[in-house]
């Protein structure tokens, strides 16, 4: 099997995770960083300042897109329109404006996209969607998601436009949980928002909670906040992360069915054999997986992608559907109104 050339573009904190994954791998090597103004030049690898250049004079197989985020519709283009794939960090775009051009483009070109959603590639979360899928749960009825934790003093202090309207959980965190509730349960089609900067008092929210509406009709619940001294978050009770404290015994979201429910990530499953009623115990059981990082397979299933051996497990349609939820969160909480995650209405 031919070595796959992946390149990388954006040499900052995320890059660098991508490039270590790169270097664990027998079947791709790294052959390029791109970035006008890397904090360290001494990458290993040639640098180039703009991603043109690197894709003309490199040719790589694939291309990893960890620039800021408002970069990520002009980089993927550029890979696109190249004919190279793409791996597009989350969010995938700004605006869903520009999610769905994006989308138009790799639609024309037929080149593979890949959305860097990389919670999807957890073992947990694919071991939730097959027992969802098999009917364990049965049709479901309600979810419930929490994202809290306490983000310290220095992450406002060496950012100062975290305190400022888009710098708050709601832009920040809460893309990755609505994509994994949406993995879990379906399309969510309208939420009710109120956010709160009570806390902290900076001129963005530091506590959000939200109403959800699904295709499906489930309903769910969702809360997050930076300022919560709580381990109930997808990177504490995960583990997935070292750079996390972590809290293995608490779980973070909750999906329920007429016929069972499922705690993530700690994975309970609670089922009535016999007559379902709240008079009759529940059995219990816990169906963990081997974990696994989800990263790193998310690079091997990207390898995979390039080769033509899979299709993308999270699309640009689904980075669209998931960016579109979140913002119509931050639309309902300042209009205090709901709002649909159609995407023709955003």
């Amino acid at each position: 099997m031919n070595e796959l050339r992946i390149a990388i573009a954006g040499a900052g904190q995320i890059g660098r995770v991508h490039q270590r994954h790169i270097a664990q791998r027998s079947d791709c090597r790294l052959v390029a960083f791109v970035d006008p103004a890397p904090a360290t030049r001494d990458l290993g690898v040639p640098l180039y300042a703009d991603l043109a250049t690197m894709l003309r004079e490199e040719r790589p197989d694939g291309v990893i897109l960890a620039t800021p985020n408002a970069l990520h519709v002009a980089g993927a283009v550029e890979c696109l329109q190249a004919g190279v794939p793409v791996l597009v960090e989350k969010p995938v775009a700004s605006t869903v404006e520009s999610a769905l051009e994006l989308l138009h483009v790799q639609q024309r070109t037929g080149v593979a996209a890949l959305v860097g959603h990389h919670r999807r590639h957890s073992a947990y979360l694919q071991s939730a969607r097959a027992l969802i899928a098999d009917g364990q749960l049965g049709r479901l009825v309600a979810v419930n998601g929490t994202t809290l934790f306490h983000k310290p003093d220095r992450y406002f202090t060496d950012g100062p436009w975290r305190t400022q309207p888009g710098g708050g959980p709601i832009l920040i965190n809460l893309v990755h949980d609505i994509d994994c509730l949406r993995a879990l349960a379906g399309d969510i089609v309208e939420v009710q928002a109120f956010a709160s900067n009570a806390r902290r008092g900076f001129a963005v929210e530091d506590t959000a909670a939200i109403a959800l509406r699904f295709a499906n009709g489930a309903l769910g619940t969702l809360i997050v906040s930076d300022s919560a001294a709580a381990p109930n978050s997808w990177e504490q009770t995960s583990g997935e992360d070292p750079a996390f404290a972590r809290y293995p015994g608490q779980g973070c979201y909750l999906v329920a069915g007429d016929r069972g429910t499922l705690v993530l990530p700690t994975m309970q499953l609670f089922s009535h054999a016999g007559e379902r009623s709240w008079n009759v115990a529940m059995d219990s059981s816990v169906v963990l997986p081997e974990p696994t990082d989800p990263l790193a397979s998310q690079l091997g299933h990207f390898c995979a992608i390039i080769r033509g051996q899979a299709e993308p497990l999270v699309t640009l349609a689904d980075g669209a559907l998931s960016l579109a939820a979140t913002l119509a969160v931050a639309e309902a909480a300042r209009s205090g109104r709901p709002v649909s995650c159609n995407l023709e209405s955003r």
